[in-house]
């Protein structure tokens, strides 16, 4: 037997195995959708802190999640899914009138955010911030430039009146979605390219976010 695969085989079964119990299974579909906290991930699952603690400590053992750090607090904890030889874990998800990608300033994820999913589903898409800038990045629309992107005609704008009914809001903003008030349906936790202001700053954010419309935009078609 080729020791290669032979190594393949078992690191699979691992992973089956992490995922045999059903309460890591569901806390894996949550992460699926996107990123949240250990406290947000407990009040959605009804799940004592300490068993979800359990839970999410052998995930990011077998290498299925990750913790990061929040760009708002500083203090808060994300876990992320991460890509695993046994290719994508998603269920299904209702299809919305419209998706609504949310950052702070609104110049710079959330506007990218909208021209990838624009070139990845029919469903329409939108972009607010909660605190919108005077106008989009410059290394934002260089990055549109460079990705094949259409930023034209945009501009910053306030989630308050860009917000409809019926809307998915995806935070694309640690910040963002940290606010008092702003409920999200899907968090992103996507490190702010602007402060960095490098080139690949802003192209690191953009294979980010393509990454998760890719992931993203084929469940609301099922559904």
């Amino acid at each position: 037997m080729n020791a290669e695969w032979s190594a393949q085989i078992e690191r699979r079964a691992a992973l089956h195995g992490a995922l045999s119990d059903p309460g890591r299974l569901a806390v894996v579909d949550l992460l699926s959708r996107g990123d949240a906290s250990p406290s947000e991930l407990a009040a959605e699952l009804g799940m004592p802190s300490n068993l979800l603690a359990h839970h999410v400590n052998l995930l990011v053992e077998h290498g299925l999640v990750e913790r990061t750090r929040s760009e708002g607090d500083r203090r808060r904890t994300y876990l992320r899914l991460l890509p695993t030889e046994l290719g994508p874990m998603t269920s299904p998800l209702p299809r919305p009138d419209r998706v609504l990608f949310v950052c702070t300033a609104n110049s710079a994820r959330s506007h990218l955010a909208v021209a990838l999913w624009e070139r990845a589903s029919a469903i329409p898409a939108a972009s607010a911030g909660t605190h919108p800038a005077a106008a989009i990045a410059s290394g934002a629309l260089a990055a549109a430039r460079r990705h094949d992107l259409d930023l034209v005609g945009r501009r910053p704008q306030e989630v308050g009146t860009v917000r409809m009914a019926g809307d998915l809001v995806i935070t694309v903003c640690d910040r963002a979605h940290e606010e008092t008030g702003l409920t999200a349906d899907v968090h992103w936790s996507v490190p702010d390219p602007v402060p960095v202001g490098t080139d690949a700053a802003f192209d690191r954010a953009v294979v980010e976010l393509e990454r998760r419309v890719s992931q993203l935009a084929p469940r609301l078609v099922m559904a």
